[in-house]
């Protein structure tokens, strides 16, 4: 990535007649969702006016196929596309980031890039919005819309560090409001409105000039290199924070604590990045995922120690039996303590609502 991500070049005229995002008034627009998030953006995307003066850049989290451009695009005004590596940015345009790759901003084009997750997700939001802070400093507006954990927080954040702008979905609006009460808690919030009103918002905000750019933390352009694949791994040099005792749920190695203001936040050596919530749901699942793995194995050992009994007790060999039966009922007995655990978990979440279920997603792991 560039090394002063404020110099921004005015707006100019393409082949097609169109322009691109200018310095002189908000005219990049990111927008991050995720559960309960689809039914915002239909709102929002369907009340953008046709000459919106701003481009569009939408990350919501997905599995390994979304729809989402084709059912923007039945309900737009505005053309609606699949970002694309390499491609040029145009005003007037909405692009969706694909499943399994990262959407990053640089000056005048979108980069894709197969980076480590950031909280359970790929593409992530963070990604998204510090790339777009970096380029277009204060031109950019920052959404966060309903959806699970707190991805979106720490770009809201690295946003309004450079002079943008920050809007979110009201809560009560929300179906899912963990992300936008995450932002509301730790990030300046400029606007909190329901989804139905957010469009005309928007339009409005674009259409007002751009204040002045700040330079950028540090931290900020770091973090945006190791989502553009720039750094391979986070060399003490680089180091965002204090080593802690915890490992990384996605590939054991070591995390680092950050203290983003008074939000906590962690990154492995090889980058994969957490706010605390969701360090807690990565350990969930794979706390969940250990308990069903030894539940398998002690209903096998159960089973086939009832079928050797089985087999000894056909042989007369009542002794061996009468031993293989007695391993059969301890298999059993530790089973249906593992199936206690995860009934009460299931009880757990069945309580604690639909939080945290697009980190459930089987998406592969860097």
């Amino acid at each position: 990535m560039a090394d002063d991500r404020n110099r921004i070049s005015p707006a100019r005229e393409t082949a097609t007649g169109s322009r691109r995002p200018s310095a002189r008034n908000r005219s990049v627009i990111v927008i991050g969702a995720s559960a309960g998030g689809v039914e915002a953006l239909k709102k929002i995307v369907s009340d953008l006016p046709a000459d919106l003066p701003a481009a569009v850049f939408i990350v919501i989290h997905v599995g390994q196929v979304s729809y989402l451009p084709g059912i923007l695009q039945r309900i737009a005004t505005l053309e609606t596309s699949v970002a694309e590596n390499g491609a040029g940015i145009e005003t007037g345009n909405i692009y969706v980031a694909p499943p399994g790759a990262h959407l990053l901003l640089h000056d005048d084009h979108m980069m894709l890039r197969r980076g480590p997750r950031e909280n359970l997700a790929r593409p992530a939001i963070d990604p998204l919005f510090r790339s777009a802070a970096l380029s277009y400093g204060a031109s950019v507006i920052g959404v966060l819309l309903s959806g699970a954990l707190s991805d979106g927080t720490a770009g809201l954040r690295a946003i309004k560090a450079v002079g943008g702008l920050a809007v979110i979905q009201h809560p009560k609006d929300a179906l899912v409001p963990s992300m936008v009460e995450s932002a509301l808690r730790y990030a300046e919030i400029d606007h909190c409105e329901p989804a139905a009103k957010l469009g005309g918002l928007l339009a409005k905000l674009a259409a007002e000039p751009a204040g002045e750019t700040l330079p950028a933390p540090p931290a900020v352009r770091l973090e945006a290199a190791i989502a553009a694949q720039e750094h391979s791994t986070m060399k003490d040099a680089d180091r965002l924070g204090q080593l802690s005792v915890f490992t990384c749920p996605e590939c054991h190695g070591p995390l680092w604590e950050i203290e983003d203001g008074d939000m906590l936040r962690y990154r492995c050596h090889t980058g994969h990045a957490f706010t605390a919530d969701a360090v807690m749901e990565a350990q969930a699942i794979e706390a969940d995922e250990i308990l069903w793995g030894l539940l398998r194995a002690h209903q096998q050992r159960a089973e086939f120690a009832r079928r050797m009994a089985q087999r000894e007790k056909a042989q007369n060999r009542a002794t061996l039996a009468s031993e293989f039966g007695k391993r059969a009922k301890e298999y059993e007995a530790d089973a249906a303590v593992i199936e206690r655990i995860l009934e009460s978990r299931r009880a757990q979440v069945t309580g604690n609502g639909a939080g945290g279920e697009e980190g459930k997603q089987k998406e592969s792991k860097r």
